[in-house]
Protein backbone atom coordinates (compact mmCIF):
# COMPACT_ATOMS: atom_id res chain seq x y z
CA UNK A 1 0.00 0.00 0.00
CA UNK A 2 3.13 2.18 0.66
CA UNK A 3 4.18 1.99 -2.69
CA UNK A 4 0.98 3.01 -3.83
CA UNK A 5 0.57 6.20 -2.35
CA UNK A 6 4.53 6.88 -3.16
CA UNK A 7 3.38 5.93 -7.03
CA UNK A 8 0.52 8.14 -6.75
CA UNK A 9 2.48 10.89 -4.91
CA UNK A 10 5.06 10.60 -7.53
CA UNK A 11 2.65 10.44 -10.27
CA UNK A 12 0.67 14.01 -9.30
CA UNK A 13 4.06 15.77 -8.48
CA UNK A 14 4.91 15.00 -12.37
CA UNK A 15 1.06 16.27 -13.43
CA UNK A 16 1.83 19.41 -11.14
CA UNK A 17 5.77 19.95 -13.34
CA UNK A 18 4.40 19.60 -16.12
CA UNK A 19 1.16 21.99 -15.62
CA UNK A 20 3.26 24.72 -14.60
CA UNK A 21 5.65 24.68 -17.63
CA UNK A 22 3.02 23.90 -20.29
CA UNK A 23 2.40 27.06 -22.19
CA UNK A 24 -0.23 28.93 -21.43
CA UNK A 25 -2.91 29.66 -24.70
CA UNK A 26 -1.77 32.54 -26.65
CA UNK A 27 -2.50 35.79 -25.82
CA UNK A 28 -2.82 36.97 -29.04
CA UNK A 29 -6.41 37.58 -30.57
CA UNK A 30 -5.84 36.53 -34.18
CA UNK A 31 -2.31 34.85 -35.35
CA UNK A 32 -1.94 37.02 -38.21
CA UNK A 33 0.23 40.65 -38.26
CA UNK A 34 -1.40 43.20 -40.17
CA UNK A 35 1.15 45.35 -41.85
CA UNK A 36 0.52 48.74 -42.86
CA UNK A 37 2.67 50.66 -45.64
CA UNK A 38 2.92 54.49 -46.46
CA UNK A 39 3.11 54.72 -50.27
CA UNK A 40 3.69 58.00 -52.74
CA UNK A 41 1.18 56.57 -54.91
CA UNK A 42 -1.68 54.88 -54.01
CA UNK A 43 -2.92 53.69 -56.97
CA UNK A 44 0.55 52.58 -58.52
CA UNK A 45 0.87 50.62 -55.54
CA UNK A 46 -2.54 49.09 -55.18
CA UNK A 47 -1.84 48.08 -58.93
CA UNK A 48 1.61 46.48 -58.12
CA UNK A 49 0.45 44.43 -55.34
CA UNK A 50 -2.79 43.48 -57.22
CA UNK A 51 -2.02 43.26 -61.24
CA UNK A 52 1.92 41.99 -60.32
CA UNK A 53 2.02 40.38 -57.03
CA UNK A 54 -1.24 38.49 -57.62
CA UNK A 55 -2.68 39.98 -53.72
CA UNK A 56 -6.66 40.90 -53.63
CA UNK A 57 -8.39 44.45 -52.39
CA UNK A 58 -10.34 42.74 -49.72
CA UNK A 59 -11.85 45.83 -47.94
CA UNK A 60 -11.01 49.43 -47.05
CA UNK A 61 -11.16 52.51 -44.33
CA UNK A 62 -10.79 55.59 -43.57
CA UNK A 63 -8.99 57.60 -40.62
CA UNK A 64 -10.35 61.25 -40.16
CA UNK A 65 -7.32 63.55 -38.86
CA UNK A 66 -8.57 63.82 -34.96
CA UNK A 67 -8.82 60.09 -35.30
CA UNK A 68 -4.89 60.27 -36.64
CA UNK A 69 -4.05 63.15 -33.50
CA UNK A 70 -5.55 60.92 -31.14
CA UNK A 71 -4.20 57.68 -32.04
CA UNK A 72 -0.97 59.09 -32.30
CA UNK A 73 -0.26 57.95 -35.93
CA UNK A 74 0.05 61.63 -37.24
CA UNK A 75 -0.98 65.29 -36.61
CA UNK A 76 -1.59 66.75 -40.12
CA UNK A 77 -3.38 63.79 -42.13
CA UNK A 78 -6.66 62.13 -42.72
CA UNK A 79 -5.69 58.07 -43.97
CA UNK A 80 -8.01 56.17 -46.55
CA UNK A 81 -5.92 52.68 -46.15
CA UNK A 82 -6.39 50.18 -49.16
CA UNK A 83 -6.41 46.22 -47.29
CA UNK A 84 -5.04 43.44 -49.75
CA UNK A 85 -4.63 40.06 -48.72
CA UNK A 86 -2.83 36.96 -50.84
CA UNK A 87 -5.89 35.55 -50.86
CA UNK A 88 -9.44 36.75 -49.63
CA UNK A 89 -9.28 34.79 -46.13
CA UNK A 90 -10.17 35.46 -42.31
CA UNK A 91 -6.48 33.89 -41.81
CA UNK A 92 -4.51 35.95 -44.42
CA UNK A 93 -2.16 38.50 -43.46
CA UNK A 94 -3.45 42.07 -44.25
CA UNK A 95 -1.09 44.48 -46.33
CA UNK A 96 -2.41 47.85 -45.52
CA UNK A 97 -1.61 50.57 -48.14
CA UNK A 98 -2.22 54.26 -47.32
CA UNK A 99 -0.66 57.56 -49.26
CA UNK A 100 -0.73 61.45 -48.32
CA UNK A 101 0.14 62.11 -51.13
CA UNK A 102 3.65 63.19 -50.06
CA UNK A 103 6.92 62.01 -51.55
CA UNK A 104 9.68 59.59 -48.75
CA UNK A 105 12.25 61.29 -46.86
CA UNK A 106 14.69 58.54 -47.73
CA UNK A 107 16.35 58.01 -51.07
CA UNK A 108 14.79 54.63 -52.70
CA UNK A 109 17.19 51.64 -51.74
CA UNK A 110 19.34 49.60 -54.24
CA UNK A 111 19.66 46.81 -51.91
CA UNK A 112 17.95 45.42 -48.79
CA UNK A 113 20.76 45.91 -46.39
CA UNK A 114 20.68 49.94 -47.46
CA UNK A 115 18.59 50.93 -44.24
CA UNK A 116 17.32 49.92 -41.32
CA UNK A 117 13.66 48.85 -40.22
CA UNK A 118 11.46 46.41 -42.52
CA UNK A 119 13.07 46.36 -45.91
CA UNK A 120 11.45 43.10 -47.34
CA UNK A 121 8.63 40.63 -47.09
CA UNK A 122 8.54 37.40 -48.56
CA UNK A 123 6.05 35.71 -50.97
CA UNK A 124 5.53 32.26 -51.26
CA UNK A 125 3.64 31.08 -54.24
CA UNK A 126 2.70 27.39 -55.55
CA UNK A 127 3.95 28.41 -59.29
CA UNK A 128 6.47 31.43 -60.22
CA UNK A 129 5.91 31.42 -63.51
CA UNK A 130 2.95 32.94 -63.67
CA UNK A 131 4.48 35.73 -61.08
CA UNK A 132 7.56 35.91 -63.41
CA UNK A 133 4.95 36.87 -66.69
CA UNK A 134 3.09 39.52 -64.82
CA UNK A 135 6.33 40.96 -63.63
CA UNK A 136 7.52 41.40 -67.02
CA UNK A 137 4.45 41.98 -68.31
CA UNK A 138 4.28 45.54 -65.91
CA UNK A 139 7.89 46.52 -66.95
CA UNK A 140 9.13 46.07 -63.53
CA UNK A 141 12.72 44.71 -63.29
CA UNK A 142 13.57 41.98 -61.74
CA UNK A 143 16.65 42.82 -59.38
CA UNK A 144 18.10 38.77 -59.06
CA UNK A 145 18.87 38.65 -62.73
CA UNK A 146 17.18 35.87 -63.98
CA UNK A 147 15.20 33.31 -61.60
CA UNK A 148 17.97 31.92 -58.87
CA UNK A 149 17.38 27.85 -58.37
CA UNK A 150 17.42 27.99 -54.57
CA UNK A 151 19.08 24.22 -52.39
CA UNK A 152 15.37 22.94 -52.05
CA UNK A 153 14.73 23.42 -55.92
CA UNK A 154 12.18 26.24 -55.68
CA UNK A 155 13.08 29.24 -57.41
CA UNK A 156 13.51 33.07 -56.17
CA UNK A 157 12.84 36.54 -57.36
CA UNK A 158 13.32 39.63 -56.07
CA UNK A 159 11.63 42.90 -56.96
CA UNK A 160 10.58 46.39 -55.84
CA UNK A 161 7.45 47.92 -54.93
CA UNK A 162 7.08 51.56 -56.46
CA UNK A 163 8.05 52.94 -53.61
CA UNK A 164 11.55 50.91 -52.79
CA UNK A 165 10.08 47.53 -50.79
CA UNK A 166 12.09 44.79 -51.60
CA UNK A 167 9.65 41.73 -52.50
CA UNK A 168 10.88 38.03 -52.32
CA UNK A 169 9.17 36.13 -54.23
CA UNK A 170 9.64 32.16 -54.08
CA UNK A 171 7.64 29.24 -55.44
CA UNK A 172 7.91 25.93 -57.90
CA UNK A 173 8.73 26.34 -61.48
Amino acid sequence: MKNIFSILFFAAFIFQAAAQTTPATSEFSNPTISVGLVVEDLHKSIDFYTNVIGMTKTGEFSVTKEQCTELGLNNKYPLDVTILKLENSENSTEWKLMSVGTKANHPKQKYMTDDTGIQYVTVFVKQIQPVIERVQKNGVKILSGTPSILDDGRKFILVQDPDGTFIEIIGQK
